[in-house]
């Protein structure tokens, strides 16, 4: 019988960092916008869609009329499938204290199952691949990495070069960072990601993406996989960074 597993990728749009994870209408109608003309190319180009989109928002956005408009416009594409929670962000915010930031991804994890668990269905394995609102992934990503866990006891999966662009002039560079940047994919059994304590206890927790292969047996690929989009809202990268490189 084949192993089922669910592959998300994981996009939390809102609640992530300071200002509330929410810098204004404006901020989200362009983050919105970046992703519809950037991202959403990125999924469809996809070879293949075996992966479902969960977009994640803070609980006060749950009925702003931009994210809905969003969520109605994502579930109405037919060729991968969508989902949204509204418990804030699964992965640790070092932007708060140890113990706040503990407590908020507990709560995040379990506020979001209610939503998560129609979607898991049978699974006995789920794959979590961060997947940022202003980013992009090679095409073959999903492909590969559900390849690699396949045949492998690995339990992540993480990109270490990619491509950085300016989307406002379309001028890109190489992108080599120093430590393991933030596009990777976390198996799981479904009785661990499910559970917030041991979902939390199995990634360590790690509280940084430099930090997501300490406690986890990681896979680095070293083809270029990724591309950084910088657009003047980015939370802390520009396209004139130590890491971008002129290409060769």
């Amino acid at each position: 019988m084949e192993h089922k597993v669910t592959h998300f990728l994981y996009c939390p749009l809102t609640g992530l960092g300071l200002y509330g994870g929410h810098r204004g209408s404006g901020w989200l109608k362009n983050r919105i916008k970046i992703f519809k003309q950037f991202v959403l190319p990125s999924l469809l180009a996809q070879t293949s869609k075996n992966f479902v989109l969960w977009v994640s928002v803070r609980y006060e956005d749950h009925y702003d009329n931009d994210i809905e408009n969003f969520r109605q416009f994502l579930e109405s594409i037919t060729d991968f499938k969508t989902v949204f929670t509204y418990s804030g962000v699964c992965f640790w915010d070092d932007k708060f204290p140890d113990d706040e930031a503990h407590t908020r991804l507990i709560d995040a994890i379990h506020g979001s199952m209610g939503e998560l668990f129609n979607v898991i269905g049978e699974s006995e394995s789920v794959l979590m691949t961060i997947q940022p609102s202003d980013d992009c992934y090679h095409k073959d990503m999903v492909n590969d990495v559900q390849e690699i866990f396949k045949n492998t006891d690995y339990q992540v999966i993480a990109y270490q070069r990619g491509y950085v662009m300016d989307y406002l002039t379309l001028n890109m560079k190489e992108w080599n960072p120093k430590t393991n940047p933030p596009f990777y994919t976390i198996k799981f059994s479904r009785e661990t990601f499910t559970d917030p304590l041991k979902h939390i206890e199995y990634t360590g927790p790690y509280k940084s993406h430099e930090y997501v292969g300490e406690k986890l047996k990681l896979f680095p690929i070293y083809e270029r996989g990724f591309l950084v989009g910088t657009h003047g809202d980015n939370i802390s990268t520009v396209f004139d960074h130590p890491y971008a490189q002129e290409l060769k």
